[in-house]
């Protein structure tokens, strides 16, 4: 694999992360804790789904 190739590899997860990340924070609070997730876990939860 080259650099550029890791790099968009890396820059598209990144990306995936944000989209996930902002996602869940803008959830409404009650379907969020119908869910079993805390608004403010968000960062947490994106980076799990989206890097192990």
């Amino acid at each position: 694999m080259t650099v550029l190739n890791t790099l968009r590899a890396a820059y598209a997860k990144h990306r995936v992360y944000t989209r996930t990340r902002n996602e869940i924070a803008a959830m409404p609070r009650d379907v969020a804790l119908d869910l079993g997730i805390f608004p403010e876990d968000a960062s947490k939860i994106a980076r799990a789904a989206v890097y192990g």
